[in-house]
């Protein structure tokens, strides 16, 4: 008869008194500052959660060195408001945390130097965090979910991951441009707005789709590709039958494609991509739990999809809205805090970032 399964206790014990960490984003278009404490009782509290957008027009990008000069503008009015909301001061807090990578290099290089030099002004330990682990870290907190699938989709990052031996583990990923990138250039081809977002505009543009036109279903194995159906959609945009105002020029004029359709079309195509690799993942580990993160988690019919396919296994979803699943200061927070309570701090010579950095490079030792 086989031994029954103990489990490990957990590695995180509860603080002694209250502890508060800074956590400072900026790795995209985003800066962001938020604060939280963790009571003796083990229990998280968000204090402030500030961010601010850098907007570009329609059509347009943003550009890495815009990005970082925005970062650098709006860093002390962010931080200002963040520790005002919260009614703490800099002397109060045990530690700041900042976005180490994955990102843009220039606004990384951004925050790490704000991050920097707050640390040396008031004395105060950095921990640099990941970024995909701090949207996971933060799901987890806000959603109560246990050991969930995690699905990270956001502007640079798709991926579908798992928690195992003090580490999350990549089952599958994009092979080539992320999900989030895909949606935001499509946008931008159809010149919807940027405010408040591109992926957030053609999620409400779909909704008044009626017609699904056929894309590439490019799943291959656990990972997908998405940049040969941004091809195929940006391609019917030069097609006869488009009308860019979506509207027919005559009443024999019946046989139209209008952005909607397009937006409709791109984004079942792929969300459906992502619910086949998630359920793959499910079965793989026995989970019942998906757990949504990343700016695109935000958007209701992948949320709604996700659910299907989990109500049909038993299970269920998990998801934020806008103020975690969007970039955040306080997400950062949140897994610089649980890595200061395990005793790991970032040296003043190692306060560097990159913008490779995997979710599976990071050691996980506050879970068991």
């Amino acid at each position: 008869m086989p031994a029954s399964i103990r489990r490990k206790p957990c590695p995180l014990k509860n603080p002694g008194k209250a502890v508060l960490a800074l956590g400072l984003e900026g790795s995209a278009n985003k800066f962001g500052a938020g604060v939280i404490q963790h009571a003796p009782n083990g229990s998280s509290t968000v204090l402030s959660n500030v961010r601010h957008t850098y907007i570009t027009p329609p059509g347009e990008g943003f550009q890495p060195r815009d990005t970082a000069l925005h970062h650098r503008e709006w860093a002390l009015k962010v931080i200002t408001e963040c520790l005002s909301t919260a009614g703490v001061s800099m002397s109060d807090l045990d530690c700041i945390c900042y976005t180490k990578g994955p990102g843009m290099g220039a606004p990384l290089q951004s925050v790490a130097l704000v991050a920097r030099t707050l640390s040396l002004l008031f004395d105060k330990p950095l921990v640099g965090v990941n970024h995909c682990v701090g949207h996971i870290e933060m799901g987890r907190e806000i959603t109560g979910a246990k050991n969930p699938v995690v699905l990270y989709v956001s502007g640079g990052n798709t991926q579908v991951i798992a928690y195992s031996r003090q580490c999350y583990r990549i089952f599958g990923e994009t092979l080539d441009i992320a999900v989030g990138n895909c949606l935001d250039r499509f946008a931008r081809v159809i010149n919807l707005s940027n405010s408040p977002s591109p992926g957030y505009n053609i999620e409400q543009e779909a909704k008044r789709g009626k017609r699904l036109l056929p894309l590439p279903y490019t799943t291959k194995g656990m990972d997908v590709s998405l940049s040969g159906i941004l091809t195929s959609i940006e391609a019917f945009t030069q097609d006869k039958r488009f009308r860019p105002e979506g509207t027919p020029k005559s009443p024999e004029d019946q046989d139209i494609v209008t952005p909607a359709d397009l937006c409709f079309s791109l984004q079942e195509t792929v969300f459906a991509m992502l619910v086949e690799i998630t359920e793959r993942a499910m079965a793989h580990i026995g989970s019942t739990e998906v757990l949504i993160v990343g700016g695109v988690g935000c958007n209701e019919r992948l949320q709604e999809m996700m659910g299907i396919m989990a109500h049909e296994r038993g299970g269920q979803v998990f998801a934020t809205d806008e103020r975690f699943c969007i970039d955040n200061g306080i997400m950062i927070a949140q897994a610089g805090l649980l890595s200061f309570r395990m005793g790991q701090e970032t040296p003043m010579g190692k306060s560097t970032c990159t913008q490779r950095f995997r979710t599976d490079q990071v050691h996980i030792s506050w879970r068991a």
